[in-house]
């Protein structure tokens, strides 16, 4: 499995990395993490938390792969194809703001997709996906309806997935990742949150509802 830590990218065994991830209470698994800074935030705020970052570009790893932070760690990879060491891991994943070929999977309930999520988590794991219109856009569908199009993917995938969550400008600029604070000050700022459980069901008025934040 490949690891970077700035520009240098190393690979890491099985057993070295089980190692590394001894005494932590909760394993925080973020797809196609753009230049890491979500990760950066949740291990530095949650120093219990393992908490690990995958994208296949190495470039935009750089930065925040820097971090001496030890409950942190970014891994060259694929959303579509991710390592066998991360199988049974997650207790919590989530995916910020995909494009290219990660929300087109999302869309298409590609199988690659879908069986590396269900993979990676843990028996009891939650899941989180914001998805933003501009990027929707340049897949030909809108917002609203690219949503349901993932939720109901999710839900035939065996997750339980709750509502759809509007966030606004301010949601973007509070959010702790660059794509968000971009997304809030651009001519189109709209996007939407979804959460959900790989395991726990979730209470009847949750099902197919649109809030405002």
């Amino acid at each position: 499995m490949e690891t970077i830590r700035g520009k240098v990218s190393r690979e890491l065994d099985f057993n070295e990395f089980r190692e590394r991830l001894a005494g932590y209470n909760r394993v925080s698994l973020d797809l196609g993490t753009g230049d890491g800074r979500y990760v950066h935030y949740l291990a530095e705020r949650n120093p219990r938390w393992f908490v690990i970052g995958v994208d296949s570009c190495r470039e935009n790893l750089h930065e925040h792969s820097r971090a001496k932070l030890p409950n942190i760690l970014f891994i060259v990879a694929g959303a579509l194809k991710l390592p066998r060491e991360l199988h049974g891991l997650a207790s919590h994943i989530t995916i910020n703001f995909p494009w290219g070929s990660l929300l087109k999977g999302l869309l298409m309930a590609d199988p690659a997709l879908m069986d590396g999520l269900a993979g990676s988590a843990q028996t009891v794991a939650s899941l989180e996906i914001r998805l933003n219109s501009g990027a929707l856009a340049e897949t030909g569908t809108t917002l609203e309806a690219g949503a349901v199009r993932i939720r109901d993917n999710l839900l035939r995938s065996g997750w339980l997935v709750g509502g759809l969550n509007i966030m606004d400008a301010y949601a973007l600029r509070t959010f702790p990742s660059t794509w968000a604070r971009r997304l809030a000050v651009g001519r189109d700022h709209r996007a939407i949150s979804m959460s959900g459980s790989a395991s726990q069901s979730l209470p009847a008025e949750h099902q197919m509802t649109m809030t405002w934040q």
